[in-house]
């Protein structure tokens, strides 16, 4: 029996549906709102008192270097007492920074009266450049400063100096009270956070931050004294002059990032350049500078800082120029810090997570843990001692 075809139906082509549009949340939109308003105001309260709170961070950063240090001791030697290596420790960090701004500030006006008696060779020195770039030479260096009156500029100097002096009065008054207080620091947690495991949450954010902090601060100092001595070193066998003034002057610009490294290597290459009569001693004490910073930054740091900084290069300049803005000069010293302290705390909550990974340079904001071990090697850096 032959079948017959069916009959085909026409099938009806399907119409697009349209997407509806993502609604917009008018409390999304306030949220967001309120976070930048509430960002703006921290920075201008920062900024407007920046007097208060400069000598206030120097001071705490000062007490964190000082804890590293005792305990560095204790380590070296179990059997020194407490205070004694706490008494140590107090003594050398202000021995050490109390030295380096007495040597600073006192070399600082011979140094700018030898570099005024230089004029005559920094025209020589302009104007042999100058032909070498076949460019004009510009007016002697005597006719620029008349022309900059710097006389007007005196009281603020003067306002200047005497501002960096009253800091250094209160940051030490600052860290008497900071190490004063530090007994009664596990009672302070004890009532704010009553329940066990609230204290214990807040016990390893303060020692993530601590060992952040700690680990950064004493890498740049043992660094530092590393940049200084080798400079001081080679200022002296070129026969530079005030090689002691530059070797302090290195010391505390490293603390500064980018710029820091910057001043230690070209500013005593130019007053090398001005000094001699000839330019290889400049150009020598260049390179040789040069390869001090090259050494110590890129072998030397990076194997006592291991993973425990694991900030953004970026991040780094940001806060340079951010805190810089801010703060002025204690805000360099302190942006790096600052910005490890942001990074910690931000990635201890879920809705502020991500700016931490992005802060971090491998995605990876909890570099060391409560106990001081990295969460990824097992490395340790100090011991356990949350409530010191």
């Amino acid at each position: 029996m032959a079948r017959t075809p069916a009959s085909k139906t026409p099938v009806k082509a399907a119409e697009p549906t349209s997407t509806p549009a993502a609604a917009v949340r008018p409390e999304g939109i306030a949220r967001n709102a309120l976070v930048i308003l509430a960002v703006i105001a921290t920075a201008a309260a920062l900024y407007w008192t920046r007097n208060i709170l400069t000598p206030l961070a120097l001071a705490m950063f000062l007490a964190i270097m000082i804890d590293s240090f005792a305990r560095r001791l204790e380590m070296r030697w179990p059997r020194l007492p407490d205070s004694l290596s706490m008494l140590v420790a107090i003594i050398l960090s202000v021995l050490i920074f109390g030295v380096t701004l007495v040597v600073v500030a006192d070399r600082a006006g011979g140094f700018i009266g030898e570099l005024v008696g230089y004029g005559p060779k920094i025209d020589g020195l302009i104007a042999r450049l100058a032909g070498m770039a076949g460019v004009e030479t510009p007016p002697p260096l005597t006719q620029m400063v008349d022309d900059f009156n710097p006389t007007k500029y005196v009281s603020q100097v003067a306002q200047g100096l005497q501002g960096v002096v009253s800091d250094a009065v209160f940051v030490l008054i600052y860290l008497g009270f900071i190490m004063a207080s530090r007994r009664g620091f596990k009672r302070k947690i004890v009532a704010l956070f009553p329940h066990n495991q609230e204290r214990h949450d807040a016990l390893a954010i303060f020692n993530r931050i601590r060992f952040g902090v700690e680990r950064y601060l004493w890498v740049q100092t043992v660094t530092g004294l590393m940049i200084s001595g080798a400079s001081w070193l080679a200022m002296v066998a070129v026969g530079l002059e005030n090689a002691l003034f530059w070797a302090f002057l290195i010391f505390l610009a490293s603390y500064i990032p980018i710029i820091g490294g910057f001043i230690g290597i070209v500013f005593p290459a130019l007053f090398g350049l001005v000094q001699f009569d000839t330019l290889w001693q400049g150009f020598v004490l260049l390179g040789v500078l040069y390869g001090i910073q090259f050494v110590v930054g890129n072998i030397i740091t990076p194997r006592m800082q291991g993973d425990s900084l694991n900030i953004d290069p970026v991040v780094v300049l940001l806060s340079l120029a951010l805190w810089g803005a801010l703060w002025g000069l204690p805000g360099m010293f302190l942006s790096t810090p600052l910005a490890v302290m942001a990074m910690i705390i931000l990635a201890e909550f879920d809705g502020s997570r991500w700016i931490a990974i992005l802060m971090s340079e491998n995605g990876d904001p909890q570099g060391l843990d409560e106990t001081g071990h990295h969460r990824r090697n097992g490395k340790r850096f100090g011991r356990t001692d949350p409530a010191s």
